[in-house]
């Protein structure tokens, strides 16, 4: 099969590598380079990488609803177009140039977590299951009928880095599992309950600001919803304070909120929460210093009775 895959982030690299031992001629579709780190090194996307690892044809437009990328489309004469994860919404045009139209992979189970960084916003929320969902791609947001989906537990302790890998795995095995249902007349479409629709924004580094009057649980679950991206932080002394990993724990003590109760090299570093639990941080990066396990980083450094913020 003809197939045109629009995709930019690793997530898609697992459905891309997929495709191409499947054996389907292929097509990769994805953003421009984009300037990265405080340097601003002008750095390919992931799916440009991959794609160029396995010899496959690469385009890259700032939009693919302009007339370069529809013309680019139409050339190739795709059966099926596949996204995951491009990052750009398609026009009615390029929905209308595939033989079979345009199937989607999305980290979530829809019709929840419709929109941007559903995997980070799950973990935040304290979801305990999510999962990927294929479906047929039309002008709404992740709007367009179900096609399959498969669902997988979240750990308690699992980051957003840990899950987006894992959903990248499981998400190339039911775009196969889709594919062969299309290709022998079996694929049944779903339309989705609206009224179960919700819908989630892009991460900017604000949501990574942690309010430690929130109960242990939320922030343990923002802090890993946000690692590694953008990150979850907080405040000592007016500088920054990135945390990187947390425990629950069924400590409590009377203190502030953000109050270092326990801050010691050898018993590690605790903080009390608005529910009155104590989190244990377990990896952190205090200004000025490099990321690392919370007791090496109390080396030295005097902790105790101080506050987050």
């Amino acid at each position: 099969m003809k197939i045109a895959f629009l995709g930019t982030p690793n997530f898609a690299n697992k459905s891309l590598e997929m495709l191409f031992e499947a054996g389907h001629e292929l097509l990769v579709i994805t953003q421009t380079d984009k300037p990265v780190g405080r340097k601003r090194v002008l750095t390919p996307p992931p799916v440009k990488v991959r794609a160029q690892e396995l010899g496959l044809p690469v385009l890259q437009f700032e939009r693919i609803r302009n007339q370069e990328g529809v013309s680019a489309l139409k050339e190739f004469v795709p059966d099926l177009m596949v996204t995951a994860a491009y990052g750009q919404l398609l026009s009615q045009e390029v929905l209308d140039i595939p033989k079979y139209g345009c199937i989607n992979v999305h980290a979530s189970l829809l019709p929840k977590y419709r929109g941007a960084a559903p995997i980070q916003w799950a973990i935040i929320n304290g979801e305990s299951v999510t999962g990927v969902t294929t479906m047929m791609t039309e002008l709404g947001l992740d709007s367009g009928d179900i096609l399959l989906s498969q669902e997988t537990e979240i750990d308690i302790n699992e980051t957003a880095g840990e899950l987006f890998d894992r959903l990248a795995d499981i998400g190339a095995q039911v775009l196969s599992d889709t594919i062969a249902m299309l290709e022998n007349g079996t694929l049944v479409r779903v339309k989705q309950n609206e009224s179960e629709a919700t819908k989630c924004s892009m991460l900017n580094r604000e949501v990574g600001k942690i309010d430690f009057s929130f109960n242990a649980r939320k922030i343990h679950d923002l802090v890993r919803g946000t690692n590694p991206d953008p990150g979850a932080y907080a405040l000592l002394d007016g500088e920054t304070v990135k945390i990187f990993r947390t425990r629950l724990t069924d400590e409590t003590a009377d203190a502030k909120n953000g109050e270092c109760v326990i801050a010691d090299a050898k018993k590690g570093l605790f903080v009390k929460a608005g529910d009155g639990k104590l989190l244990e941080i377990l990896e952190i990066q205090f200004a000025g210093s490099k990321r690392m396990n919370a007791k090496n980083a109390l080396m030295g450094k005097q902790m105790l009775g101080k506050v987050l913020v």
